[in-house]
């Protein structure tokens, strides 16, 4: 059994969740609830559950002054974390660059069980919540050009610079990350979700299979149909329809 708390000054919101939990994920036992900073930070601290379903507004503060206290208590979460947000975009991107799981309002039942999935392998794997850390670092700073990213492995919680990302290459519906002075790493996310962040930090998708750092980027060679030569010496190809962006984009370098 996973014990788990409900943190949202809206009522009709923790008992909607309570019925869902009860419906898709019966190994999850609720064991509290509460409705403000004060509150939430007590039943945290008291009841120490596994997971916490965690919303942002609250009347008092928000969900963020939740795991700050409690970082300042504890020195580091002990807890799973799951944010259940109405559209705060910028929170959302914090949520994306952190590897942490978030729900929207209304909460839909199929983006629930998958959350649950997650959740199970999670506490299956590892109790390393480093990826809070750098949540919270990126909220203080309120800075969009966030410096690292978590990424998230059945083994763990891995956090690295952005910049040291060479490149990212698609294997089916996961992307492996090639990152400098470091062995690749698999991740269970598509490629088209990693281009969705990292463009604005000059990465450029320049094959189906394949997203770039342009930093790394050694050769272009146009010869057998086109391809580059990164850092890592690796070959890749470029799509006919990225040739003439890429070769834009290599103006301006």
């Amino acid at each position: 059994m996973i014990t788990a708390i409900l943190i949202d000054d809206d009522a009709n919101l923790r008992t909607g969740m309570r019925s869902f939990l009860d419906r898709y994920a019966p190994e999850i036992r609720i064991i509290g609830e509460a409705d403000s900073v004060r509150t939430g930070v007590e039943k945290m601290q008291n009841l120490q559950p596994q997971v916490v379903f965690l919303d942002i507004q609250l009347g008092d503060g928000t969900g963020f002054d939740i795991l700050e206290q409690m970082a300042v208590k504890n020195g580091k979460s002990s807890s799973h974390i799951v944010f259940i947000t109405a559209h705060e975009q910028y929170a959302i991107k914090a949520f994306r660059f952190s590897a942490l799981d978030f729900l929207l309002k209304p909460v839909d039942p199929e983006e629930l069980q998958k959350v649950i999935e997650k959740i199970n392998g999670v506490l299956a794997s590892t109790r390393d919540y480093a990826h809070i850390d750098l949540l919270l670092e990126n909220i203080r700073k309120k800075v969009d050009n966030f410096k690292r990213i978590a990424l998230s492995t059945a083994e763990g919680i891995h956090l690295f610079e952005i910049s040291d990302i060479i490149r990212c290459e698609s294997e089916d519906n996961y992307t492996k990350f090639y990152i400098r002075n470091n062995k690749p790493v698999l991740i269970s996310k598509t490629l088209k979700e990693y281009e969705d962040l990292l463009t604005e930090h000059g990465f450029e998708r320049i094959h189906q299979s394949h997203l770039i750092n342009l930093s790394y980027l050694k050769s272009y060679i146009k010869k057998d149909g086109g391809y580059v030569i990164m850092s890592d010496n690796s070959n890749l190809p470029i799509s006919q329809r990225k040739k003439e962006r890429l070769q834009e984009l290599l103006k301006t370098l």
